[in-house]
């Protein structure tokens, strides 16, 4: 329960002497403002896409290049631009460059802060290439799909990646903050 203090001036007479000696059965009423706290009950309404951790799901959209998070009764609370896969389609292998479709959960999160990877493009290993963390899905039978951060973020809104879900950093780290192992997560067919 939430109390908000109401602050209530209630004068108080005060009998004062008068100053002088010279007449003491002189007496004066002064007025003084006293501050009296008295509780009061406020009801504190939290509306209802309030963001909460153990509840909602993550959708991922890869024909509009977005993420959002949705609470517990399906209303959006975060939308974030992505990059996925490089190539369309459900994923079928290994190296295929796409993104898997369908409802998965979430398995680790991981500080990938310190993580380097190997892009292929002739740049060699690229420190960061994660951003501050994995977020690893059980997407079985692949492995190594996750949402995570970029060395990139000019690539956001792209199809840039290997598979998996690619946000800003500033975003990845928004998002940590709400979710949770086990957590669903739907991505869309395109």
């Amino acid at each position: 329960m939430k109390y908000l203090y109401k602050l209530l001036l209630l004068p108080l007479c005060l009998l004062v002497s008068c100053a002088t000696q010279k007449n003491p059965s002189a007496v004066r009423v002064v007025e003084v403002p006293v501050r009296v706290e008295v509780p009061v009950e406020v009801q504190v309404e939290k509306p209802h896409s309030s963001l909460q951790r153990q509840s909602g799901m993550i959708l991922i959209s890869k024909r509009e290049m977005r993420l959002t998070l949705l609470d517990s009764l399906q209303n959006p609370q975060l939308v974030m631009p992505i990059a996925c896969g490089k190539n369309y389609g459900q994923k079928k292998e290994e190296g295929d460059m796409k993104t898997p479709e369908g409802d998965f959960t979430i398995r680790e999160i991981n500080d990938s802060s310190a993580w380097k990877h190997d892009f292929k493009d002739g740049l060699g290993m690229i420190e960061g290439a994660y951003g501050p963390y994995f977020i690893r899905l059980w997407t079985n039978p692949h492995t190594g799909i996750g949402i995570h951060g970029t060395h990139l973020p000019t690539s956001i809104g792209s199809r840039a990646t290997e598979g998996c879900i690619r946000l800003a950093n500033d975003d990845l780290r928004e998002l940590v903050r709400y979710i949770y192992v086990g957590m669903p997560v739907r991505i869309l067919a395109d």
